[in-house]
């Protein structure tokens, strides 16, 4: 069906050599013509070009062999493919062919046969090349598809040792979003902000190795290395962060609620290359720097970058670090020092607004919540505490038991509001302790209900019913 609907564009000064062509293709395919090569050029960058080309090389004004140079070097004409048909048959002059772009090379006079076969086989090749393109590029980066369509040694299995820099980007608090929506709101939300982030990484040549649900893994340095690799992935890390209000200014149109997204950036000597068996396989890295670059994105919060001494050494620029703190990590054998981002000094478009503290409201009488500690996503016995003061995304909590700076929480307001039916858990993440007499720290909410945080917000110090 493709070559039935496939046009064919036969280009040549000569009436009769056209009638030729016209007749051997007819019935089969769509025909097109032109007399010269202004004209040839001008109908490939039309809205409906050719799917293939017939060109003659001994043509007035400009030959076959200047054309196809044209063709090739113009983006919107470059992947139709031209097979010259000529009387010119010395092998010097098919390799001429071949040198400026051309797919194959028919000596006139033509045989039917062999110009049907050629045209049919092309065609496939065409809309194979199409299909890789399109099916894969939904996937893969414009990268590693150029990879493997130009290169096929480049699907040997196998690797080598190259320094990247490796971004983990996790919407925060998305699973327990998850748990209360219905699934397909959630595949469409996941949808938006893949589709939202895909174009940013890509407008900053990144390399999209994998989707983890609601988590993007990326790759700066590979299959192509750049000198500026780490400080790309901090501009994109920060654009990313810009383009979550886009993100979430479509969740509310649909009725969605708001997300926020953490980022964190390691830099260091990785395997990258083809992985898997001959039956399977993919493109990407191995490593401890994709382990290390996914602990620094747990510490983050909500809109937050947190970067490696690594990737700051590496990145060449002078940044506006808003904080710095140090971790010591799962699996990571000596303590980190890892920094938050919130700008590249002296560019004005690569800046996140200033961070400053959120002014908290005194809740009276402090409301009555049930924690539970969240680790490798289990949890732990609950235990009491009481919110005594709350804005949009901080708190200050008192509890019974302590609680360690960067460790997950589930909360659960207790008394009436629960007994009313009403969603009265949300999540946060302890980001600093206060006094330890009597126990109290300070928590950021990573997900909360919509109508939860309305009636939080609305409570505040004119809080005084008696929920206990």
């Amino acid at each position: 069906m493709q070559s039935e609907q496939a046009t064919v564009l036969v280009v040549d000064d000569t009436p009769e050599n056209i009638d030729v062509l016209r007749g051997i293709l007819k019935g089969r395919y769509k025909i097109k013509v032109a007399i010269n090569g202004l004209q040839a050029l001008k109908l490939c960058i039309c809205d409906q070009p050719p799917d293939l080309i017939l060109l003659d090389v001994m043509m007035p004004g400009m030959d076959g062999y200047e054309v196809c140079q044209k063709l090739k070097a113009d983006p919107r004409s470059e992947a139709i493919p031209v097979i010259f048909v000529t009387a010119k048959n010395e092998t010097r002059d098919e390799v001429r062919g071949f040198e400026v772009g051309g797919v194959d090379y028919i000596s006139k006079p033509v045989t039917p046969a062999v110009v049907l076969a050629r045209v049919a086989t092309h065609l496939k090749l065409r809309s194979a090349y199409r299909f890789i393109r399109e099916t894969f590029g939904r996937y893969l980066s414009e990268e590693i598809v150029n990879a493997l369509v130009d290169t096929p040694h480049g699907l040997k299995l196998g690797g080598e040792k190259r320094k990247v820099t490796i971004m983990m980007a996790d919407l925060r608090g998305f699973t327990s979003i998850g748990e209360r929506l219905p699934a397909e709101t959630v595949v469409e939300m996941i949808n938006i902000f893949l589709a939202t982030m895909t174009d940013v990484i890509q407008e900053h040549q990144g390399t999209i190795d994998e989707f983890i649900g609601d988590a993007i893994l990326v790759i700066f340095g590979a299959p192509l290395q750049r000198p500026d690799d780490s400080l790309r992935a901090i501009r994109c890390a920060i654009d990313m962060q810009v383009a979550m209000k886009e993100v979430n200014r479509q969740f509310r149109q649909r009725g969605h609620p708001e997300v926020e997204m953490g980022v964190g950036l390691h830099t260091g000597e990785v395997i990258v290359g083809n992985i898997g068996s001959h039956k399977r396989s993919k493109y990407g890295v191995v490593g401890r720097v994709v382990n290390t670059a996914s602990r620094i994105e747990s510490y983050t919060i909500g809109g937050q970058i947190l970067i490696s001494e690594s990737t700051l050494a590496d990145c060449g620029a002078e940044l506006r670090i808003d904080g710095k703190m140090k971790v010591m990590p799962k699996g990571i054998s000596h303590e980190m020092t890892i920094y938050d981002v919130g700008g590249i000094i002296d560019d004005e478009t690569t800046q996140l607004p200033e961070k400053s503290d959120e002014a908290l409201t005194g809740i009276e009488p402090p409301l009555p919540v049930r924690i539970m500690q969240l680790k490798e996503k289990h949890g732990s016995d609950a235990f009491p505490g009481w919110i005594l003061r709350a804005g949009r995304r901080n708190m200050h909590i008192v509890a019974e038991q302590p609680c360690a700076d960067f460790t997950n929480l589930r909360i659960s307001l207790t008394g009436d509001l629960q007994a009313q039916g009403n969603d009265t858990t949300f999540y946060a993440k302890v980001t600093g302790q206060i006094t330890d007499k009597p126990i109290t720290f300070q928590a950021h909410v990573t997900s909360i209900p919509g109508d939860l945080a309305t009636w939080l917000r609305q409570t505040g110090a004119k809080h005084k019913a008696d929920i206990t």
